[in-house]
């Protein structure tokens, strides 16, 4: 039985501006999106923490956090959850990675979560569950290998990209060939074989992961390259990870997915700042939050995000999609 998640908290909720500290614009702009999928909080809130509890427990910070970010009263409402993560993993005064930073607040929240059915919701609200196939091509075994993910990690080509042909591509099969070569338990030797990942299960929070820097012969690099990505899909869109193995435990094709949050990364490979598009409202409408600065925006604004272009000048810094956070529709409802 699908899991639906109650949804008791409104999502007609202001979004609130945050302080920048010490270089905090990556947490601020995450941050965003975990007050917008309140789905969270909701887990969150069924957590009782004791007197006990360290005050650098990761979740108890984040449930303060985003029930503070509610209180527009509230001067503050991150800086504990931000002291919580210089204490435990993350360096002040640091350029950080959006997807990184993002799987280490999961992870520690997970960790560190003394109530054991919490801590699996909280798993499940964000789990993308896939697995590796590598097939011998002498004697035809398969290697299974399950593995489950935050954030599906799509790769982008220079050029055109639409979040399709990035989804096609994660999941394209590939021939391991020459040094590529796998060993194969059965035969005892590395064989040519063919490598590919086949799609699970799908979490009702989709978190994407557009991978825009690129490293070659040592140096990093950003790609500005255009990705399209649609305000509202269905789950057809994943067919190239499907099999006839995994079919039973896959989405349905009708199942819809909607738009509500896009993690912006504005600068180059060595100097960048994070924002933040959020959908959080009843009736549909988008803002843009930049730390302390909250305003309205619409769908154009967000698809401005696409891509598409190059810097031309030294102070020109184009602001890029890197991470989309989708909603199943289906748990939106209470149950």
């Amino acid at each position: 039985m699908a899991r639906r998640y109650n949804r008791s908290l409104s999502l007609d909720y202001e979004v609130r501006g945050l302080l920048n500290y010490s270089l905090s614009c990556c947490v601020n702009a995450l941050l965003q999106s975990f007050s917008a999928t309140t789905e969270l909080l909701d887990i969150l809130n069924k957590w009782h923490p004791s007197d006990a509890i360290d005050e650098r427990s990761v979740p108890l910070q984040l449930k303060n956090a985003l029930e503070a970010m509610r209180d527009t009263s509230h001067p503050s409402p991150h800086k504990d959850f931000l002291n919580c993560l210089y204490h435990q993993a993350i360096r002040r005064s640091t350029q950080h990675d959006a997807d990184e930073i993002f799987h280490i607040i999961l992870n520690l929240s997970q960790k560190q979560m003394p109530d054991d059915a919490v801590a699996q919701e909280i798993r499940s609200l964000y789990e993308i569950k896939v697995e590796t196939q590598v097939v011998c091509s002498e004697c035809t075994f398969i290697h299974r290998i399950s593995n489950s993910l935050f954030s599906l990690p799509l790769a982008i080509c220079e050029g055109e990209n639409t979040l399709e042909s990035c989804i096609n591509s994660f999941f394209k099969l590939q021939e391991l060939v020459d040094s590529d070569k796998f060993y194969c338990d059965r035969c005892d030797e590395k064989q040519p074989s063919t490598h590919e990942v086949k799609l699970v299960s799908l979490p009702p929070i989709l978190c994407v992961h557009l991978k825009r820097f690129r490293n070659e012969n040592g140096f990093t690099r950003k790609l500005y390259d255009k990705v399209a990505f649609p305000e509202n899909f269905n789950t057809a869109m994943f067919a190239a990870g499907q099999s006839e193995n995994t079919a039973s435990n896959c989405l349905k094709p009708d199942e819809h997915y909607s738009l509500y949050a896009v993690i912006v990364h504005i600068g180059t490979s060595m100097f960048g700042h994070y924002t933040a598009y959020i959908n959080s409202t009843q009736d549909q409408t988008w803002c843009y939050a930049d730390d302390t600065c909250v305003q309205k925006a619409t769908w154009a604004d967000v698809k401005h995000t696409y891509g598409g272009y190059h810097a031309s000048r030294f102070d020109t810094y184009p602001a890029t999609a890197y991470m989309l956070l989708y909603r199943k529709k289906s748990s939106n409802l209470s149950g």
